[in-house]
């Protein structure tokens, strides 16, 4: 059965609306009205609940815009996570997923070998941090470096760190999968050194942060490694690929017909 279409509301009241911008009550008053005029709503009752049609409707338009803003590399979240695959222990995973490290301003390194979940574990984080309100900001070592160089050429190098430092998390991904040169050090110790004690950074790597000083400089890499793990959960993962494992069992592509 077709349900009924509210009417309309005044064109006067939807021009004041949209002059308010108030798209989400504006959408839900139709049904609201409607809904308040069967049921005897006392008028104190209707205005909650459509003004608290806004502000889901704004949190959810916030939420779709930070994940926009985070630059996730496949999108992936904590429901698509197996825990029980993963070689991370499940009380390390379960207190990490509360994201009071972030509250506290701590950062998180997951090191391990390629195809071991650290992206997936830290992208599922970083997901779950935007759905409770926080703002995050996705890097690889190479696009950091690219952002930070661009901040270079017209003298917004300060201005860019600051920018990156007001989200809540900052993720710099992959690090150890190439050397890092000069310009790459600097990049990665302007960022954890501007967010030393005020924001929180995660970090994936292959290889443990103590052997960072093998893939670039090694004064910036001691500087850089000293603040980072000061106030940090290290995590190491073991184990084969998972990516090798769905590929050898025939899990990676769809089979041909």
């Amino acid at each position: 059965m077709t349900r009924p279409t509210a009417p309309a509301i005044p064109d006067e009241l939807d021009r004041l609306l949209r002059r308010m911008r108030l798209p989400y009550l504006r959408k839900a008053a139709p049904d609201v009205l409607a809904t308040a005029r069967a049921q005897r709503w006392d008028p104190a009752e209707v205005l909650r609940v459509l003004i608290n049609e806004e502000v889901i409707g704004r949190d959810s338009a916030t939420r779709r815009m930070r994940r926009h803003s985070a630059s996730f590399p496949t999108g992936k979240t904590l429901a698509s996570w197996r825990p029980e695959e993963s070689s991370i222990p499940e009380p390390t995973q379960h207190a990490l997923s509360t994201l009071e490290w972030i509250g506290r301003h701590e950062n998180l390194v997951l090191a391990g070998p390629s195809g071991t979940g650290k992206s997936h574990f830290v992208e599922g984080l970083s997901q779950a941090a935007i759905e409770k309100d926080l703002r995050v900001v996705w890097f690889t070592l190479e696009s950091l470096t690219q952002t930070i160089g661009k901040a270079k050429v017209d003298g917004s190098v300060a201005r860019t760190v600051a920018r990156i430092c007001r989200c809540d998390l900052i993720v710099v991904d992959d690090i150890g999968m190439l050397p890092a040169g000069q310009d790459a050090a600097e990049a990665f110790y302007r960022i954890i050194d501007a967010a030393y004690e005020r924001r929180s950074v995660a970090v994936t790597s292959n290889i443990h942060p103590s052997g960072f000083d093998s893939i670039m400089p090694k004064t910036l890499a001691t500087a850089t490694v000293d603040r980072l793990l000061h106030h940090a959960h290290l995590v190491l993962t073991k184990g084969d690929s998972h990516r090798l494992a769905e590929a050898l069992a025939g899990k990676g592509v769809v089979p041909l017909s």
